[in-house]
């Protein structure tokens, strides 16, 4: 028997207060839902989930924020709108039937209270932009706190301190002195949890702001009175910190840092997920642990081929279905105005190719080559057993490049992507494709080369070992990433400008779930009346 580090009883004592929380207690009240109206809703949310698309561990979030946002435009002075919220969410298929408890919908609405006390008493803005930010911005955020009201994450949130507590302690910044002026301990510890979130959980920017809310107002949750009024008064404030958080210059190389070593707490945590209740013994003896090691290793694996496929699968339906509205929208009436015909050869490559890229970028992915494993048991005995020798994960910090320098590297990086682009623009032209076809093409080849490459980023979250790059792997990224950044810059607007999505939002949403309610009440009314024949 080896003895178990303190930080790893932590971990395991916050791992059985998540399993407790998910036992039912019996004689509560819970919430139901009619089973009918919810497959109808469950089906509605599915396509929404393809034309809005999001990651899966997103989509809930997503629908609690799209739901907020209808909910508290359309609200009225006196009503309470959190009980048709959680009623729509169950509805929804985002939380299951009989088992959210009725007394949630009393916190949900505090919550709720609490982010429009904000939006209310935050001072006014001259300018229109910064005011709408602050609405969208805050609407994420309750839609974050919503969400861990109704689905506490008490297991990610003890694994991320977890992991954050030890490579904190490992992680060394060199060079900072010479080139920032230094980094701090708690700037420091900062940018590693935000890291983490990023690599174990793959959060978005709304649910790590969130997180460093609570980090920073430990009673985020119940504010009093007074500091909620400080708080609004200073909102504009606390969101410009929380973006400079998240932008930070060393941000990167945090983020390279996390994502190599992070499979060990992501293995751990499946460990002890599988019986949290005796883990403690059975974690502490090395064999044990080195077999669970094994089977929790390979059982990740053999699920992440599959949740990859599902990922590119969204991505590409939902970049696809907007290919499809802008080429009959935009591109053929277009083109048969100035060329007077539009070739086949234009719509089969517009929905072809995008799609030949995504499962090009997917059916490329390698697995983890096997001492992969073996890396993976000894860095997981390294941080959950007492160890008085640490590894020491290096930050380095390297001197600003000189301006001609930069300017070379700047040229060359513009000349790549002009190559890469001019190469297209020639092909479609060749086949007579109007210019705005070939503005849109490289529109939707970058918004999926982004996608892509952000799946194949999560394909890695089993690798430590770090592999060799080759010649043609290098040749690849000088014309793919600057495509790639042009795919990110541009997905930051995609949920704004997806026409689609904002169709079903603008003329679908509210239609459908004055339906859905009028169903589940009409069944209602008859199981009454069926009540009344005996």
């Amino acid at each position: 028997m080896s003895e178990l580090s303190q930080a790893t009883r932590k971990l395991i004592e916050g791992y059985q207060s998540w399993h407790q929380a998910t036992q039912l207690k019996e004689g509560v009240a819970t919430v139901h839902v009619d089973e009918v109206a919810s497959k109808v809703a469950a089906f509605y949310e599915k396509m929404r989930g393809v034309v809005d698309w999001k990651e899966e561990h997103l989509f809930r979030k997503t629908a609690i924020e799209r739901v907020l946002k209808r909910r508290i435009i359309f609200r009225r002075n006196e009503e309470q709108i959190a009980g048709a919220l959680v009623y729509e969410l169950i509805r929804g298929g985002h939380f299951p039937n009989d088992k959210i408890p009725e007394s949630k919908i009393e916190e949900v609405q505090i919550s709720i209270d609490k982010y429009v006390f904000i939006l209310d008493n935050a001072p006014p803005s001259k300018r229109e932009k910064i005011t709408a930010g602050l609405y969208d911005w805050l609407i994420e955020i309750a839609a974050c706190e919503v969400e861990e009201i109704l689905a506490p994450p008490l297991k990610e949130k003890s694994l991320l301190n977890y992991a954050t507590e030890l490579i904190a302690e490992r992680t060394v910044v060199r060079g900072g002195v010479v080139t920032l002026g230094g980094i701090g301990e708690e700037e420091k510890n900062t940018q590693i949890y935000i890291a983490l979130q990023r690599t174990l959980f793959n959060f978005d920017s709304s649910l790590i702001s969130y997180n460093l809310l609570n980090r920073r107002y430990p009673q985020w949750r119940n504010l009093p009175l007074e500091q909620l009024r400080e708080i609004a008064q200073n909102i504009y404030l606390i969101r410009e910190s929380m973006g400079k958080d998240l932008n930070h210059p060393l941000a990167n190389k945090f983020f390279q840092v996390c994502e190599r070593y992070d499979t060990p707490y992501l293995i751990l945590g499946d460990v002890i997920s599988e019986n949290p209740m005796e883990a403690k013994e059975k974690v502490a003896n090395p064999e044990f642990l080195e077999t669970s090691v094994r089977y929790a290793y390979n059982k990740r694996a053999s699920t992440l081929k599959s949740r990859l496929g599902r990922a590119a699968l969204y991505a590409t339906l939902s970049i696809l279905l907007t290919n499809i509205l802008s080429l009959y929208v935009i591109e053929i009436p277009l083109a048969k105005f100035v060329l007077g015909h539009f070739s086949p050869w234009g719509i089969a490559i517009d929905v072809f190719v995008p799609t030949l890229l995504m499962f090009l970028l997917i059916i490329t992915i390698k697995p983890p080559k096997k001492e992969n494993l073996e890396v993976v048991i000894m860095e997981i005995m390294k941080i959950a057993y007492l160890n008085d020798k640490k590894d020491v994960y290096e930050i380095r910090i390297y001197k600003k490049r000189g301006v001609v320098m930069r300017g070379l590297i700047t040229i060359f990086y513009f000349l790549s992507f002009l190559l890469f682009t001019g190469l297209i623009v020639w092909g479609l032209s060749y086949i007579n494709l109007p210019p705005t076809s070939h503005f849109i093409f490289i529109v939707f080849i970058s918004l999926i080369a982004f996608a892509g490459t952000k799946i194949r980023r999560r394909a890695r979250e089993l690798q430590v070992i770090k592999e060799k790059e080759n010649f043609f792997y290098f040749l690849a990224e000088v014309f793919s990433i600057p495509v790639t950044q042009l795919g990110k810059w541009l997905s930051t607007r995609w949920t704004r400008y997806n026409a689609i999505a904002r169709f079903f939002s603008s003329l679908i949403d509210l239609p459908f779930q004055v339906f859905i309610e009028f169903l589940e009440q009409w069944r209602y009314f008859l199981k009454e009346k069926k009540e009344e024949i005996h």
